[in-house]
C-alpha cells in the first residue's frame, strides 16, 4: 500500500495515467470572454476611478443598520428578501410580487438569461456597453448579438430592433450607456418598443439612473427628456427593470440589486436565484438607504454639479466627451492615444478603466480627484499627443487650483 506521504494529490489523483481522461468544461464555459474588473488603489494617494464606485463612505444611518444586522452573522439571511422586497415596493409604487432581488444587477440579470432563454436563443445589446452582458449571455447557452454604437456613442436603435430573429428571447438596454453614459430618450425608446415583437423581453438596465438629471434640469438646452422606465413598464408587458444598490447608495461591497418584473417573471427569477445569495447585511443597508433618499440625493446633486464642471473643462480643451447621464465620463481613443492617455494617468497615480480598440473611461470622484484628472488631460504632453497638429495648450485650459499630473500624489 501505498503511504499517505506518498500519495497523490485527492484533486489529481489517476487524472494523469494513461487512458484517463480529465473533466471538460462546456465549450459554452471555454468561450467565455474574462470579466476585466477595475484596477484597485494599491496606496491611500491612489485616485481608484477605474470602477464607477462612490467616493463616498455609506450614509450614516446605513452603517448603523450594518452593525446591527452583524450580530446575526451566525444566522442565515431571508432568501426570500421580504422586507426589502416590501420595502422597494413601496418605494417604487408595485407590488412585492413584481420584484426580484439578487446579488448585484448583474446577478439579476444572470437569473433573468436564466429564466428565459434557451441553448442558442439570441440575446441582443449596444456594443460596447456593459462587458458582462456577453458572458452572462454565453453562461446561459444563448448567443450574443452585438450591434455597434452610433456614433455619438449611443444605442442604435433602429439597428437593434433590426436585429431581432425568431431566435432573439431578451434585448438589454443600458442607459445611461456603461461605458459611454449616454442616456436612451424617451421617444426613441417608445418608438423603439413598437417594433420589438411583445414575446421579446426588453430590460432596461439602470445602474446609473440616480445620476440622470430630472426633465428639465439639465443645463443641456438640446437634452432629450429622459426615459420614466417604471412608466414604461407600466405600458408594455414586456418591458423589465434592472437597478442596483451598488453606485450612488454606496454600496458595491454588499453586492445588491433587483429587477421589477411582471408577477410571473418575477417568480421564475426567484426561484432561479441562488439560494440565500444575499446577505443579511446588504438586504438591511439597502432598506436603510432607501429611508435616507433624501440625503443620497444631495451626494448625487454634488456630483452631477461635479460632472457639469469637468466635462466643461475637457470639451474647452478639445477633448470630445460624449453627453453622459452617469457618475463617470468616457473618451473615444485610438489604441496608440489610449496607451498615452493611461499612462500619463498612471504616472499620476490615478486609476482609470482602459478598453482596447474602444477608449477610456473616467469615474468622477471627489472634486480633488477630479481635479487631477483634468490635470492629466490638460498637460500640455497629453493633449500634444492627442492633437498633434494643435499649438500648445496654454494654463487657461486648467480650472483654478488644478495642479500638474503626478503633484497631488
Amino acid at each position: 500500500m501505498t503511504s499517505p506521504a506518498t500519495s497523490p494529490p485527492a484533486t489529481t489523483a489517476g487524472l494523469t495515467e494513461p487512458g484517463l481522461r480529465a473533466p471538460v468544461l462546456r465549450a459554452a464555459v471555454r468561450a467565455l470572454p474574462a470579466y476585466v474588473a477595475g484596477r484597485r488603489a494599491a496606496t491611500p494617494g491612489t485616485a481608484a476611478l477605474a470602477a464607477n464606485e462612490s467616493h463616498h463612505a455609506p450614509l450614516p444611518s446605513v452603517l448603523r443598520a450594518v452593525r446591527d444586522a452583524a450580530g446575526a452573522l451566525n444566522r442565515y439571511p431571508d432568501p426570500a428578501c421580504v422586507d426589502l422586497r416590501e420595502a422597494l415596493a413601496g418605494h417604487l409604487s408595485v407590488g412585492a410580487d413584481e420584484i426580484a432581488v439578487g446579488p448585484g444587477s448583474v446577478g439579476v440579470l444572470q437569473q433573468i438569461l436564466t429564466t428565459v432563454c434557451d441553448h442558442g436563443d439570441e440575446v441582443v445589446f449596444a456594443w460596447r456597453s456593459f462587458e458582462a452582458y456577453p458572458i452572462l449571455t454565453g453562461i446561459a447557452g444563448a448567443t450574443g448579438v452585438r450591434v455597434p454604437l452610433r456614433a455619438d456613442e449611443s444605442h442604435d436603435l433602429a439597428a437593434m430592433a433590426a436585429a431581432v430573429t425568431d431566435r432573439t428571447r431578451v434585448i438589454v438596454l443600458c442607459s445611461p450607456n456603461n461605458p459611454t453614459g449616454t442616456p436612451i430618450p424617451a421617444a426613441d425608446l417608445d418608438a423603439f418598443l413598437a417594433r420589438v415583437p411583445t414575446r421579446v423581453l426588453v430590460v432596461l438596465d439602470e445602474a446609473y439612473v440616480e445620476f440622470v438629471p430630472p426633465a428639465g434640469t439639465s443645463d443641456v438646452a438640446d437634452v432629450a427628456e429622459p426615459v420614466d422606465a417604471l412608466a414604461v413598464y407600466r405600458a408594455h408587458r414586456n418591458v423589465c427593470v434592472l437597478r442596483t444598490f451598488s453606485k450612488a447608495h454606496g454600496l458595491a461591497g454588499l453586492r445588491v440589486g433587483y429587477a421589477v418584473a411582471r408577477p410571473t417573471l418575477a417568480a421564475g427569477l426567484r426561484s432561479t436565484a441562488l439560494p440565500f445569495g444575499v446577505s443579511a447585511l446588504a438586504q438591511r443597508a439597502a432598506i436603510a438607504s432607501l429611508a435616507a433618499a433624501d440625503e443620497m440625493a444631495v451626494r448625487v446633486a454634488d456630483l452631477d454639479r461635479e460632472r457639469t464642471r469637468v466635462v466643461a473643462v475637457l470639451r474647452a480643451a478639445g477633448w470630445a466627451v460624449p453627453e453622459t447621464h452617469a457618475n463617470f465620463v468616457f473618451l473615444r481613443l485610438s489604441d496608440p492615444d489610449r496607451l498615452r492617455v493611461t499612462r500619463g494617468f498612471d504616472d499620476a497615480e490615478i486609476l482609470v478603466r482602459g478598453y482596447p480598440g474602444d477608449g477610456v473611461r473616467i469615474t468622477l470622484g471627489a472634486p480633488a480627484d477630479n481635479d487631477r484628472v483634468v490635470a492629466v488631460l490638460t498637460h500640455p504632453a497629453v493633449l500634444r499627443s492627442h492633437h498633434p497638429t494643435d499649438p500648445e495648450p496654454t494654463a487657461a485650459a486648467a480650472p483654478t487650483g488644478t495642479a500638474l499630473a503626478g503633484s497631488a500624489r
